[in-house]
C-alpha cells in the first residue's frame, strides 16, 4: 500500500470518454440544481451560471456568465428581481439582478468564510425575500465559532447593513406570508451526502415567533427535515423519513403531516416555492413542479443551449490528479490511479498503459501481484465497490472476485503466494478472498473504526493486524489460513499497531506507545505527551534468537574473510520459495524485544532484508507551519537510523529494494538503503 504518493518524468494522458455534443446539450439537460419558481418562470443553476426557462419547460436563457459560481437564486415576491449568491470577487456574497437580465447589484460585503470542502456548503446562502420585497434573507457564517453554526440575516435591497434574526443559530429558513414567524432548522447540513442519517445532526423544523420569541418543534422523527417553505397556511418541507428525500406538508392548525411525493429511487432535492402554491424541485438531475393545490407533479423538459466544450472528447493530463501509486514487485514499474483509471507506467523507459479504461466507474486501490502477472483493484462499476483482478499488461477484461458489497472497500493486499487478497471495508470488517474460487471469508470486525494495518506473513499463511480493546488501546492479532483461527498476540497494557513481518518469518515488528514522559505546560499547568512510540519485535518461535545480541569487538581471521566473500559473491540460480512460517503462540506476548531506536512519532512501518523503514513525523505546533515528515531506515548491521528523504507517503517494492515517495506533487524513486538518497529518479 502507499503508506501514509507525478513521477517528474511521467505525463499520464487519457481520452475523456464523453459523447459528441451538438449545439444544444440535449433534448433534456440535466444537473439543474438550486431552482426557484415564480408563476410561469423557473430559474436554476447550470455549469455555475444562472438560467431561466418557462415553468412548462423549453429552451433556457442565460442570466449570468462569470467564471465563479452563481447559485441559490430566488425570485422577489413581484417576480421582477432575482436574489442569488455569487462569487464575483472570489468569496460568496449576496446579489440581486433584474429577472429579465442586467447588471448584478451587490448587497453584502462582510468577508465570507471559506472556501470550504463541498460538504460544508457555502457562506451567505440566499434563502428568500421578506414578504414586502424590501429585503433578502440569507444564511451567514460570520457569527459561528464552528463551520456548521450559522445564522439568518436580512439585508435591504436598497442598501444598508445586514441585520440578524433573533434565532441564535439557523440553517434553512422561510418567513410566514405575513412576515411574523419563521420556520427554520437549527442545523445547516444540506450538502452532507449522508443517507438515512439518524443522530445528533438530524435536522428538525421549528417555528419561531419574531415578536414573542416563542418556539415550537413541528417535526420529531429520527431522520432529517429540511428546506422549509411557508405557503399560505401550511408549511412544506423535505424529509428522508421514508428512506429518500420526499416532500411533506404540515398544517399548523391541526398538526397534520402528509407526504406529497413518492420517490423511492431518487431524492427530491432543493425544493423552492412561490406563493401560488408551486414547488419546483430537482429529481435525478431534472426539474419538476408540484402543484400543491392539485397534488400533481409535472416534469419539465428543459434545454440549455451550448457549444458543448466541456463534453467534447479531449486529451486530459492525469498527472496532476493521481490519488495513489504503488510499485511493481521489484520496482521496475509503478501503478498510478488517476481520474478513476489504473495506469501501468515505466520508471525510465517504455509506454504507459491504461489498464482499466472505465469512464463510468471509479477504479482505485491498485496493487501488483507478487509474481507480477496481475493487478488487483477496487471498482464501483456494479454500483457497489468490489474487488477485481486484471492482467498487468491490460490484456482481456477484469475479473470480478467479490459481489454483494455494502460499504466502501479499501486497499487489497496480495498474499505472497498470489493465492489470496485481504481487504477492509468502512463497516470495520477485514476480509480475505481466494483468487481461484472467489471464496470470501470475514476475518475480523473492528467496533471503533476500520482495520487498515493488515500484513501477510512471507509464506502467505498468516495475516496480522490490530484491533481496539475496551480501553481503546489496540492489540495485535493473527489470523491463520490453515485453521481459520484468530489469536491475540499482544496484551491490553500498551497500544500496538502497524505489524510488519521480517522477510524470513522469524519476527513480527510493530509500533507500540510505551513511553509516557509528559511535558509540563507552564501556561495552564497541564501536561502534554509526545514522541511516545517505539519499535518492537515479537520472536515468533521459542527457538528464535535475539535480533540484537550484545555487541563485541572481534578479530576477523583471514580464511574466514575469504569464505565470507565467497558466500557473498555467490548468486542463487533460482529464487527460493519462502519457508513456511511457524508460530509458537504459547507465551508469544512475552517474547517482545525493543528495537534500539529512540521513542518518537513513528508511523508506516515496513520490514526489508536487514532493515526497517518507517516515517518519523514532527510534533504538531499550533500557529506554526508543520515541519515535513522524514522517511528513515534502521539497519540491523550497524544498528543506526539514517534519513533517506523527506516525505510521509511511500510504497516499498515487495522485494524491499526500492521505495516510491510522494514529494511536493512529484513521485520519486529511491534505493531502499541508508545511502539511497543519491539514487533518486
Amino acid at each position: 500500500m502507499l503508506r501514509g504518493i507525478r513521477f517528474s518524468r511521467f505525463l499520464l494522458c487519457l481520452a475523456a470518454a464523453a459523447g459528441l455534443a451538438s449545439g444544444a446539450a440535449s433534448a433534456q439537460t440535466r444537473l439543474l440544481p438550486f431552482p426557484d419558481v415564480y408563476k410561469d418562470k423557473v430559474v436554476f443553476t447550470y455549469a455555475g451560471d444562472l438560467w431561466t426557462a418557462p415553468s412548462t419547460g423549453g429552451a433556457a436563457s442565460r442570466l449570468t456568465a462569470h467564471p465563479g459560481l452563481e447559485m441559490f437564486a430566488k425570485f422577489s415576491p413581484d417576480g421582477k428581481w432575482i436574489a442569488f449568491t455569487g462569487q464575483y470577487d472570489g468569496d460568496e456574497q449576496v446579489y440581486v439582478i433584474p429577472a429579465t437580465g442586467g447588471v448584478p447589484k451587490q448587497l453584502t460585503f462582510y468577508p465570507a468564510r471559506g472556501p470550504f470542502p463541498p460538504r460544508w456548503g457555502y457562506d451567505n446562502q440566499v434563502y428568500g425575500w421578506t414578504p414586502d420585497g424590501k429585503s433578502v434573507f440569507f444564511r451567514s457564517l460570520r457569527d459561528g465559532w464552528d463551520r456548521p453554526e450559522s445564522r439568518i440575516y436580512t439585508v435591504p435591497v436598497a442598501g444598508g447593513p445586514s441585520e440578524p434574526l433573533p434565532m441564535p443559530i439557523s440553517g434553512g429558513a422561510d418567513l410566514s406570508p405575513d412576515g411574523k414567524k419563521v420556520v427554520y432548522t437549527p442545523f445547516a447540513r444540506d450538502f452532507r451526502t449522508w443517507k438515512r442519517y439518524q443522530g445528533g445532526w438530524a435536522q428538525d423544523l421549528w417555528t419561531f415567533d419574531l415578536a414573542s420569541h416563542e418556539t415550537k418543534n413541528i417535526t420529531n422523527t429520527p431522520r432529517s427535515e429540511r428546506d422549509p417553505m411557508w405557503i399560505g397556511a401550511k408549511i412544506y418541507f423535505d424529509s428522508d423519513r421514508t428512506g429518500t428525500l420526499n416532500l411533506f406538508s404540515y398544517d399548523p392548525a391541526s398538526g397534520e403531516t402528509r407526504q406529497l411525493t413518492q420517490s423511492a429511487q431518487w431524492d427530491v432535492r432543493w425544493p423552492s416555492a412561490d406563493q401560488d402554491g408551486q414547488i419546483v424541485y430537482e429529481l435525478n438531475g431534472e426539474l419538476s413542479v408540484l402543484d400543491t393545490r392539485s397534488g400533481q407533479s409535472r416534469h419539465l423538459s428543459i434545454e440549455v443551449p451550448g457549444d458543448g466544450l466541456d463534453t467534447r472528447p479531449s486529451q486530459v493530463s492525469a498527472a496532476g490528479q493521481i490519488e495513489s501509486a504503488t510499485l511493481s514487485p521489484k520496482g521496475e514499474r509503478a501503478l498510478f490511479v488517476a481520474r478513476g483509471d489504473v495506469f501501468n507506467a515505466p520508471i525510465e523507459k517504455g509506454v504507459t498503459r491504461n489498464l482499466t479504461r472505465s469512464s463510468g466507474a471509479h477504479d482505485k486501490w491498485a496493487r501488483w501481484s507478487p509474481d507480477g502477472r496481475k493487478v488487483a483493484f477496487i471498482s464501483d462499476r456494479t454500483a457497489e465497490e468490489e474487488i477485481y483482478v486484471i492482467d498487468a499488461l491490460g490484456k482481456g477484461k477484469p475479473e470480478q472476485l467479490t459481489s454483494g458489497g455494502k460499504a466502501m472497500r479499501y486497499d487489497p493486499e496480495w498474499s505472497p503466494d498470489n493465492q489470496r487478497l485481504a481487504f477492509a471495508d468502512k463497516d470495520g470488517r477485514l476480509w480475505v478472498v481466494a483468487v481461484a474460487d472467489k471464496k470470501l471469508t470475514e476475518v475480523a470486525r473492528e467496533v471503533r473504526g476500520e482495520i487498515r494495518d493488515y500484513a501477510w506473513s512471507p509464506d502467505g499463511g498468516h495475516l496480522a493486524f490490530s484491533l481496539s480493546n475496551p480501553s481503546t488501546f489496540r492489540s495485535l492479532w493473527i489470523w491463520s489460513v490453515a485453521d481459520g483461527k484468530l489469536r491475540r498476540i499482544t496484551d491490553e497494557q500498551f497500544h500496538a499497531s502497524n505489524p510488519a513481518w521480517s522477510p524470513n518469518g522469524d519476527y513480527l515488528y510493530y509500533l507500540s506507545a510505551r513511553s509516557y514522559l509528559p511535558q509540563f505546560d507552564t501556561f495552564d499547568f497541564n501536561f502534554a505527551e509526545d514522541r511516545n512510540f517505539g519499535i518492537y519485535a515479537l520472536a515468533l518461535r521459542k527457538d528464535v534468537g535475539h535480533p540484537f545480541p550484545p555487541e563485541e569487538d572481534t578479530v576477523a581471521l583471514a580464511e574466514e574473510e575469504k569464505e565470507e566473500k565467497k558466500k557473498e559473491g555467490k548468486k542463487e540460480d533460482k529464487k527460493k520459495e519462502p519457508a513456511p512460517v511457524r508460530i509458537d503462540f504459547d507465551g508469544l506476548a512475552s517474547r517482545v524485544i525493543r528495537v534500539p531506536v529512540p521513542f518518537d512519532n513513528y508511523g508506516a512501518l515496513s520490514a526489508a532484508p536487514g532493515r526497517l523503514i518507517f516515517v518519523k513525523r514532527p510534533p504538531a505546533t499550533f500557529g506554526e507551519p508543520p515541519s515535513k515528515p522524514m522517511l528513515q531506515i534502521f539497519t540491523f548491521k550497524d544498528r543506526k537510523v539514517a534519513t533517506l528523504t523527506e516525505g510521509g507517503n511511500y510504497d516499498l517494492s515487495q522485494d524491499g529494494s526500492k521505495v516510491l515517495v510522494a514529494q511536493d506533487g512529484q513521485y520519486n524513486l529511491y534505493d531502499a538503503t541508508p545511502t539511497g538518497k543519491d539514487s533518486k529518479k
